[in-house]
């Protein structure tokens, strides 16, 4: 226990760093004494209840959602951002300014990040963004095909090189479909030295930025033309498809689901996507809550970021 004059300096000590905004550095000087000494008498003092630290919440942050679904999925990072709307694009728009600043901070010097092609919630990250120094010399790669009618073509086009703009990296895009006719189609493309040139950085991405869809398509990916026909998504939802990423799907439990389809895409497979070190998955809304568990049961993602309803929805799933 304690002397009345060790208590007495660890009040003071407590007092000065806490409630004087005093540096350990002055303490020191002040009370001359080594600053490993006002250090041990810190936690000293919280250990015995002088120091009680709360941390308060604002409202519209949600760190209790975002702790709980990182402990139930061992995700390194989620973010719960606070929208009110069920409507898709501004669910969109919201996961998108919540990704911008995520990524402002998190992109490094030299890294190479892959980005999918086909996601309202990346567009909007993209348009939400701000120019940032950290990503000087990285790579931005384009990881699923995007040609198709030439308002979709644009659309990938513009999602990597504008990437690749504000981080300060280059842009490296994949020159193909999403979607082939025939798997021969896909074999011939995927010799052209331009698709080589991005599909050879695929086992190599540090930081992967994806949407997370459901088995029937989104409006922007069906206005692209890189979709299955309604008979292929039967054939998909008959193998227990619920989501997919990058047109790789999986089931409920996150098991990747394996048909003749995926011969026919030209993309980032799901274990080259699992390499990363960070894989980011931005998805909200109704329509999604099936895909975004399967996504998260695989494993197929470490970083969600979501809306409120979404986060406590997969929650209350994952209790029952």
């Amino acid at each position: 226990m304690a002397r009345n004059d060790e208590i007495r300096l660890m009040t003071k000590v407590a007092r000065m760093y806490h409630s004087q905004s005093i540096r350990q550095m002055e303490i020191t000087e002040r009370l001359n004494i080594h600053q490993s000494t006002v250090s041990r008498l810190l936690k000293k003092a919280q250990a015995a209840g002088i120091i009680r630290i709360s941390v308060t919440i604002p409202s519209g942050i949600h760190a209790d959602l975002e702790e709980a679904l990182e402990l139930q999925f061992d995700l390194k990072e989620a973010i719960v951002v606070d929208s009110v709307s069920n409507d898709e694009w501004q669910i969109a728009r919201d996961l998108g300014g919540a990704a911008a600043y995520f990524l402002e901070l998190a992109v490094k010097s030299g890294e190479v990040i892959g980005i999918s092609s086909w996601s309202a919630s990346l567009l909007e990250m993209i348009n939400s963004m701000h120019p940032t120094k950290s990503g000087r010399g990285c790579k931005v790669v384009q990881i699923l095909g995007g040609l198709g009618n030439p308002a979709a073509q644009t659309h990938a086009t513009y999602l990597t090189q504008r990437l690749a703009s504000l981080t300060g990296g280059s842009a490296i895009l994949l020159p193909a479909p999403g979607i082939t006719s025939t798997p021969e189609a896909k074999r011939v493309l995927m010799e052209e030295s331009y698709v080589r040139a991005a599909t050879s950085l695929f086992n190599s991405v540090d930081l992967v930025l994806v949407g997370i869809g459901a088995v029937e398509p989104s409006k922007l990916l069906a206005s692209s033309g890189n979709v299955f026909s309604p008979q292929e998504q039967r054939l998909l939802h008959s193998h227990g498809a619920v989501g997919d990423i990058c047109l790789q799907f999986f089931d409920a439990v996150g098991i990747e689901v394996k048909t003749p389809l995926a011969e026919r895409v030209i993309g980032i497979s799901l274990p080259q996507m699992k390499k990363a070190r960070r894989v980011v998955g931005l998805a909200g809304g109704k329509r999604k809550i099936k895909a975004i568990l399967g996504a998260l049961n695989g494993r197929w993602i470490n970083v969600l970021i979501t809306d409120r309803w979404t986060a406590k929805t997969i929650l209350d799933a994952t209790k029952g």
